[in-house]
C-alpha cells in the first residue's frame, strides 16, 4: 500500500492508503484530523502541497482547483491519490492532530438503494440506503456517496438520526448536468449498489453543549436540520433550552417535511419554534391550517430569521445549510450581530 507523510508545521504524520484511495479518505481513515469541509473537491479546504512523489488527479476539472496554484505544486487531498505504489510527501498549512477519543473514525461502507424514488416535491427526491455494517454518526454529519455510473464523490447530509443504524436517509435535490441527482432522477435505483464514507462535516450536534440553539437552513440544507431536531427531541433537549428553526424555500410547493417539522414542534410547543419562509410565493390560509404548529412569513430565510431573532443571539449556537448564498448570507447576518464565529457551524460541499 503506498505510504503518505503529511508535514504540519514541522510534524510529520505518516499512514498509509489503500490502492487508488484518496489522501484525504485514508488519513481519515486512519485517525489524523487532516483540513477539509466538503470532501468532495469542490471547497479547496484540502489543499496541500506536493513535496515529493506522483499523483494522479480522479477530477482534474474540480472547482476546488480553483484556489490552488499548480504552479507550486499544490492540490486537492481528496481528488488524488498516489500514482502507482509510490509514496507520497505532501505539506499542509494548518496543524494536524489526532481524531478525538470521542469521534466517530470515517470509514468506507458499501450499500444498496433499498426502494423505489420518493418524490417529496417536483425535483427534490428522498433516497434510503441499506449498508452492509452499522455506522455511528453525529446528528448534522454528512457522507461522500460514490455510485459506479458517475465519477466522483458527492455529500450528502443524513436525515435520519441513531446511536447506530444501517440504514441512511438523504434528500437529493435534482440540479441539471448533476451527476448524481441525473443519475438518480433518471430512473428506479432501487437495489443499485453504492458506496459512502464517513461520516463527515464539523456541524454537529451533541445534547452536552447546552446552549439554545438557531437552525436557518434553504431547500434541501434542512436534511442535516432534521437529524438536529430528532436527537434533540429524543433527548429532550427542548425542556431546558430554547429552539428557533427558519426553513426557507421558494413557494409552498417547493415544501417538505413539514408534517415532520409539525411533529417536532408539538413536542415542544413553548421552546421549540419553527418557521417557513417564502422567497417568492406565500401560502394561503387553507396551507397554514393544514400545518398546524408551523410559522409561516415571506422573504428570504436569513432576513426572516434576521428580524424574529433580533434581540436573541446571543449565546447560542447556529447550524447553518443550504445554497451557498443563503448559507453565506446567514453567517453575514450572524458576524455583523456579533455572533461569535465558534458558534456558527455549518459545512462547505454543495
Amino acid at each position: 500500500m503506498p505510504a503518505i507523510e503529511i508535514r504540519s508545521r514541522d510534524e510529520g504524520h505518516r499512514f498509509e492508503v489503500d490502492s487508488g484511495e484518496r489522501i484525504l479518505y485514508g488519513g481519515l481513515r486512519s485517525g489524523l484530523d487532516l483540513p477539509y469541509e466538503c470532501a468532495t473537491g469542490t471547497c479547496g479546504s484540502c489543499k496541500a502541497r506536493l513535496l515529493d512523489g506522483e499523483l494522479e488527479e480522479l477530477w482534474p476539472d474540480a472547482p476546488g482547483k480553483d484556489l490552488l496554484k499548480p504552479n507550486s505544486g499544490d492540490f486537492l487531498m481528496c481528488q488524488c491519490v498516489p500514482k502507482g505504489s509510490g509514496a507520497v510527501t505532501a505539506e499542509v498549512s494548518k496543524p494536524v492532530a489526532r481524531l478525538q477519543a470521542d469521534a466517530h473514525a470515517p470509514g468506507w461502507a458499501k450499500g444498496v438503494v433499498i426502494q423505489a424514488p420518493r418524490y417529496l416535491t417536483h425535483d427534490v427526491m428522498a433516497v434510503d440506503v441499506q449498508l452492509d455494517r452499522p455506522v455511528r454518526f453525529e446528528a448534522g454529519q454528512f457522507m461522500a456517496l460514490e455510485v459506479a455510473d458517475v465519477p466522483g464523490t458527492r455529500g450528502y447530509s443524513m436525515v435520519n438520526y441513531a446511536t447506530e443504524t444501517d440504514r441512511l436517509a438523504f434528500v437529493i435535490k435534482r440540479k441539471p448536468g448533476g451527476g448524481v441527482s441525473e443519475w438518480l432522477f433518471g430512473g428506479d435505483r432501487a437495489g443499485t449498489p453504492v458506496r459512502l464514507f464517513g461520516p463527515l462535516g464539523t456541524a454537529l450536534f451533541r445534547p452536552e453543549m447546552d446552549t439554545n440553539i438557531l437552525c436557518i437552513a434553504g431547500g434541501t440544507g434542512i436534511a442535516g436540520i432534521m437529524s438536529i431536531l430528532q436527537r434533540a427531541c429524543d433527548e429532550q433537549y427542548f425542556d431546558n433550552h430554547r429552539g428557533d428553526v427558519f426553513f426557507g424555500v421558494r413557494t409552498p410547493a417547493d415544501a417538505f417535511y413539514l408534517d415532520e417539522l409539525s411533529t417536532f414542534s408539538r413536542k415542544f410547543p413553548q421552546t421549540l419554534n419553527i418557521t417557513v419562509a417564502f422567497s417568492d410565493q406565500p401560502a394561503d390560509d387553507a396551507f397554514k391550517r393544514k400545518h398546524g404548529g408551523i410559522h409561516f412569513k415571506e422573504g428570504f430565510v436569513h432576513e426572516v430569521a434576521g428580524t424574529a431573532m433580533a434581540d436573541r443571539l446571543q449565546g447560542l449556537t447556529a447550524y447553518l445549510a443550504g445554497p451557498p448564498p443563503a448559507v453565506e448570507a446567514s453567517v453575514r447576518l450572524l458576524v455583523m450581530s456579533r455572533v461569535s464565529p465558534a458558534n456558527i457551524r455549518y459545512d462547505k460541499f454543495s
